[in-house]
């Protein structure tokens, strides 16, 4: 079946889909009564996902040619549109290659081995005509593509024929002409985003009541430990925070280190509100904040996620508690920063100097949070003390292009991942295995600021390793849910 998500009335949804562990996107696996669907792709889904071609399963594929003209036109380049075109352009000669033959009989997608691919690959070997309007201009590769889509539907009216298209324009076209049209959902991890896991649970009110009787607990160190049982277990993530706060009874903060059977083991955390526990003069102001800093720096957590609107802390959190680990605990040798360079208005062109310097005007940021975190390092050292103390902080952080990252393996390193949330999975997945022995690896974002075309809450990258990486005992994940920049900030944040 077709995972994509029907918009028309015409024709029924392509596939039935639940959602495994509110994350995962599976189909039901029954047939489909009539004959297989045809799907014509748009040059835009191929671009976006070479594998979408093996994403339809007993549905065959039709492209018309207009579509391998595109392809042709956006292979040149080191882009990630230019690599998804060259790949998708290697696998349709493999297929090609592989059976030759008769094309007008269609090519077996499962050939080259993805044997979940049941369908059949159709090209346009012959010109169609189509009954378009005259207002829609004939040259236009647009709607060329819907004249191919109209044919096949005179042409095969058993069938539907269901243009796929990232182009919301086209799809509007395309229904305004009486054709379906669909969105192309496979890449979504999420149908909603209220769904991402949030990395913290409230406990239910009865929480010390119903395990008053069955509860262990004792003490290793400075943490106390409690393994419980019930049915709250059942929603237990490892390494997901926990909390219980209600009027006359204890608060309790802890995170679960170990799920076993029906039990797990709840381990309080580290208080880093009060000022002694500190990280770089820096304390938390909230529980979501007071989570991510007992991730941060934990070391035996090698991957953190942090997501949350402006103004949440962070950047601030993650350069804090790096500078403490690389400059106080030595646990790490460097700081390398990097985020997606994706412009919110006008491309302003060019950028001259060394890698460094062209990433100079994207890490505001960067720049704001140091100059923050070095005005209470300072202590009374005076204008030299200080600068010396701005010098030793420069030379330990390295900011670096995401374009020069394949192929490099960061050892011992402590690695922000800035604006994660314009990444594509494929992106994500690059820059999280360059990650060597001792490397800790963060990545934040804001869902809500997605910037990167044909990228949504569900398919960023961001929601990806999120959803991917959650009950992993060496990762963790916090929304950040209260703004603490300013009350300005805060209140433009909720009104705007």
């Amino acid at each position: 079946m077709a995972l994509v998500n029907s918009q028309t009335t015409k024709s029924p949804v392509a596939a039935q889909v639940t959602a495994s562990s509110g994350s995962r996107r599976r189909s039901t696996g029954k047939a489909s009564s009539g004959p297989a669907r045809l799907f014509v792709l748009d040059t835009n889904v191929l671009l976006h996902d070479p594998m979408s071609l093996f994403r339809f399963e007993e549905h065959d594929i039709f492209l018309p040619m207009i579509v391998l003209e595109e392809l042709d036109g956006h292979k040149k380049g080191m882009t990630e549109v230019a690599r998804n075109g060259r790949q998708t352009s290697r696998t349709l000669d493999a297929l090609v290659a592989q059976q030759g033959g008769d094309m007008t009989k269609g090519l077996k997608l499962s050939a080259t081995g993805h044997h979940g691919a049941r369908g059949l690959l159709f090209f346009q070997t012959e010109p169609l005509e189509s009954n378009l309007p005259s207002s829609l201009p004939q040259g236009k590769a647009d709607n060329q593509i819907l004249g191919v889509v109209h044919s096949l539907r005179q042409r095969h009216p058993e069938r539907e024929v269901i243009l796929v298209s990232k182009d919301i324009n086209m799809r509007v076209k395309a229904r305004a002409l009486g054709l379906a049209a669909e969105d192309y959902q496979n890449d979504k991890t999420l149908d909603d985003g209220e769904l991402l896991y949030a990395g913290a649970l409230a406990l239910p009110q009865d929480f010390w009541t119903r395990q008053s009787k069955t509860i262990e607990s004792w003490q290793s160190g400075s943490h106390t430990f409690y393994r419980v049982s019930g049915p709250a277990v059942g929603q237990f993530y490892i390494n997901q925070f926990v909390y219980f706060e209600a009027p006359g009874e204890p608060s309790l903060y802890a995170r679960v280190t170990e799920i076993r059977d029906k039990t797990a083991v709840l381990k309080t955390l580290k208080d880093y509100t009060h000022l002694k526990n500190a990280v770089w003069g820096v304390t938390s102001r909230n529980r979501e904040q007071n989570f991510a800093l007992n991730l941060l720096m934990d070391p035996e957590i090698d991957f953190v996620t942090l997501a949350g609107t402006a103004g949440t802390g962070k950047t601030l959190m993650a350069l804090a508690s790096g500078l403490t680990q690389v400059l106080d605990d030595r646990r790490y040798t460097e700081i390398i920063m990097t985020r997606a360079t994706v412009s919110v208005g006008e491309d302003i062109g060019f950028l001259p100097g060394t890698e460094e310097e062209k990433m100079g005007p994207w890490m505001g940021a960067l720049d704001d949070n140091l100059e923050f975190l070095a005005k209470g390092d300072g202590g009374n050292a005076g204008e030299w003390g200080r600068a010396a103390t701005n010098e030793l902080i420069r030379s330990r952080i390295k900011v670096k292009s995401m374009n020069f990252m394949r192929g490099r393996t960061f050892m011992n390193k402590y690695v922000i991942i800035d604006e994660a949330q314009n990444l594509t999975p494929k992106q994500m997945k690059t820059l999280i295995t360059r990650a060597g022995p001792g490397t800790k690896i963060i990545c934040m974002g804001n869902l809500a600021q997605i910037d990167t075309p044909y990228l949504t809450e569900g398919s960023s990258g961001l929601t990806f390793a999120v959803d991917r990486f959650k009950g992993w005992p060496h990762g963790g994940h916090i929304t950040l849910a209260r703004g603490e920049r300013s009350r300005l900030a805060d209140f433009a944040s909720e009104v705007l």
